[in-house]
């Protein structure tokens, strides 16, 4: 890995995810400046600064983390300097790559939509640029390997949709487990032990499902035997696929929400 310095810019929820993943990982060594107001503390041997450097001063790779309403207010800091990151790797929901050009003109753009896990190594970081090389692609790439599982899309109008999928899906899934631990409470388990079992049951599910040749549909299958418990339960999901359309529309909430963020990117 090179070890040009990059710059994150927004060390909160995801960015401070992505910057715990970084150092996590065995063998990191690029220096790391995180720019952010309201973060206490960052963990040590990474520079911490409040406001972006004044004058002409890039970093050789630019991580944006903050929220897409916030960019009116970082880019005409980067217009003013002379010059642009040669990598810029853009974490913002709905902020288009014409958009990113215009604000820092950087050498090579690269969306990125992460998810919360990647603070464990254990998340997914779809990846989507429109003017990078395979080389660049590489570094890119290299760049989130450590953090997890590593997706390119192939058209930049995807990105609301995997954006709704991967980048929200842990939010609800946390739901979900919520939910199921208040089923368990509900049927006179105690809080805390429904609570542990619904997270340990998610928990290993998703790894067998990781690590299985066969599709989430059959595994659910050999769960359930005909005329048992699971396959009563199942019964109730699966009737008028309410499951499912429930999942269609909390993804397609998120994705319009995904577009309306892109519009008004546009609009400045």
């Amino acid at each position: 890995m090179t070890t040009g310095a990059l710059w994150l810019i927004g060390a909160g929820n995801m960015g401070g995810a992505m910057l715990r993943g970084w150092l996590g990982s065995p063998g990191w060594t690029r220096p790391i400046t995180v720019i952010d107001p309201y973060v206490a503390e960052v963990p040590d041997g990474v520079t911490l600064l409040r406001e972006i450097p004044s004058g002409d001063e890039q970093p050789d790779i630019l991580v944006l983390a903050i929220k897409p309403q916030q960019l009116g207010e970082i880019a005409p800091l980067f217009a003013a300097k002379a010059g642009a990151p040669r990598l810029l790797l853009s974490v913002l929901a709905g902020v288009e790559t014409t958009t990113l050009k215009d604000v820092f003109g950087a050498d090579v753009i690269v969306r990125a939509m992460p998810n919360l896990p990647v603070s464990i190594g254990e998340g997914v970081t779809a990846l989507y640029s429109s003017d990078a090389d395979e080389g660049a692609r590489n570094e890119a790439a290299g760049l989130v390997a450590s953090l997890g599982l590593v997706e390119w899309v192939d058209e930049e109008k995807l990105f609301d949709a995997v954006t709704a999928l991967s980048g929200c899906g842990p939010g609800f899934l946390f739901r979900f487990i919520e939910a199921m631990a208040q089923a368990g409470e509900a049927l006179g388990l105690p809080a805390g032990q429904a609570l542990r079992l619904a997270t340990a049951t998610v928990k290993g599910s998703a790894l067998l499902a990781a690590g299985s040749n066969e599709g989430p549909a059959v595994l659910a299958d050999r769960v359930a035997s005909p005329g048992g418990s699971t396959r009563e339960g199942l019964n109730v999901l699966d009737r008028d696929e309410a499951l499912k359309a429930l999942m269609r529309a909390t993804l397609s909430a998120a994705a319009q929400r995904n577009a309306e963020l892109a519009a008004a990117a546009r609009a400045g």
